[in-house]
């Protein structure tokens, strides 16, 4: 890259960096603990009403102002200025979103975003509800056919964080990411680059342990410390709202290559999927709660799920926080990025997608500059990355199997031998 256009938008993205810290996308949208403890009591006691939820009124003029200008000045004809741009233009639509929360018109801002429930999976006419309805169904099959029993085990926090602690001191360095119990967590979990957050009031199983380690420490923790170590783009050690939707797919791809991914799972992501669809049809807080109840949930999860929906959005129904329509279409399209780039004989483009928080149009935009150094490559990655061979025969197995049409498979063709 010319000297000029390198120092150009590095002092952008210095700039962009700058001009965003102060927006906390999903802190700002997130529901104190002390909400759900009165809707499950008063759920309990046969009393339910819609959560009140309070937001604060946000003035991101000033804001607006700078991100605009960042995007005026970055080169639109440049891998690295679209990039800016790109990225500056979400961070902005975010911040018409948090000035928008409490209102209906969350749902448009959250759109733009993440999607919504009904757009088209990539290189499919199904949509993100067929898909979620697709493996509800064979997860609801799989439970109602007497599947083998597993071993189930209970796993209290504080455990979880001294175990945890151990595996990733081992992986990144000892204190490299700090894990802490939080008593005013709503989620199980939640991860960021030198923090793992456990929620106390709960307890962990055996594939709860290994989602997170696949999903929020070899993922979202590690891009983001991979990013910490860019020397020009400091951008990419932070989630801007773009990359969203390839960051959840590739840590839902993480779990689904590990092993740590099970049916359960994938019913709670896809019941999400259908939690949103009501609630832009109307259905308020308590409507969708008791669908995820009678999905077979827990109330406290019922209410985790629901509130996931309801985030910054007025709890009567007719808006949805959208964000959680991302996961089965980002798994699908990372999905189908691996498999193109094996059958392309690409795969250091899978390496460089662990160099920061990046979309998968990042990763082949900006692969001239990963080859000429202005890009770092990525100092950590997944242990089921750095055994390329393996995941080589796992995607290659995936494409032939995607040929296989399983619903026109008969009895008999499953017959090996006499």
């Amino acid at each position: 890259m010319a000297a000029s256009a390198a120092d150009l938008h590095a002092t952008l993205d210095a700039r962009l960096v700058e001009a965003t810290r102060g927006i906390r996308l999903l802190d700002s949208v997130s529901w104190p603990a002390s909400i759900e403890l009165g809707f499950i009591a008063a759920w309990k006691a046969g009393r339910a009403k819609l959560p009140e939820v309070s937001y604060p009124r946000l003035d991101f003029g000033d804001t607006r102002a700078k991100l605009d200008a960042i995007s005026a000045a970055a080169d639109p004809a440049h891998p690295v200025g679209d990039y800016i741009r790109r990225t500056a233009e979400s961070w902005r639509v975010a911040t018409d979103l948090l000035e928008a929360m409490g209102t209906p018109s969350v749902t448009a801002h959250s759109a733009k975003l993440y999607g919504l429930p009904g757009d088209r999976v990539p290189g499919a006419t199904l949509t993100n509800v067929d898909a979620a309805r697709h493996f509800i169904a064979i997860a609801d099959e799989y439970n109602s056919g007497a599947p083998l029993d597993e071993i189930e085990t209970q796993i209290p926090a504080e455990l979880l964080r001294i175990e945890l602690k151990q595996r990733l001191d081992g992986f990144f360095g000892v204190d490299a990411i700090r894990v802490e119990v939080d008593p005013q967590l709503i989620a199980k979990a939640a991860a960021g680059a030198t923090r793992i957050r456990l929620r106390s009031a709960t307890t962990f199983s055996n594939y709860d342990r290994d989602q997170l380690l696949a999903h929020e420490a070899f993922v979202h923790s590690l891009t983001a410390l991979n990013g910490r170590e860019q020397p020009r783009l400091k951008s990419l050690a932070r989630s801007s709202p773009r990359t969203t939707a390839t960051q959840e797919g590739l840590a839902v791809f993480a779990e689904l290559m590990s092993g740590s991914i099970d049916i359960a799972r994938m019913k709670r992501i896809s019941l999400r999927i259908l939690g949103i669809d009501m609630a832009i049809q109307g259905a308020d807080f308590i409507e969708v709660f008791r669908f995820f109840m009678d999905a077979g949930q827990s109330e406290i999860d019922s209410f985790t799920s629901a509130q996931r929906v309801f985030r910054g959005a007025p709890v009567g129904g007719g808006a949805a926080f959208t964000k959680d329509a991302v996961y089965l279409r980002g798994l699908l399209s990372v999905h189908t990025f691996f498999r193109w780039a094996l059958k392309n004989q690409r795969m250091a483009l899978c390496r460089n997608l662990f160099a920061g928080k990046l979309a998968l149009h990042d990763v082949i935009a900006l692969e001239p500059h990963f080859d000429d150094g202005y890009i770092a490559q990525p100092r950590y990655l997944p242990p089921w990355v750095q055994h390329a061979h393996g995941l080589a025969g796992m995607l290659a197995f995936s494409l032939f199997a995607n040929r296989i049409r399983v619903d026109r498979v008969e009895a008999d063709d499953l017959v090996l031998g006499l």
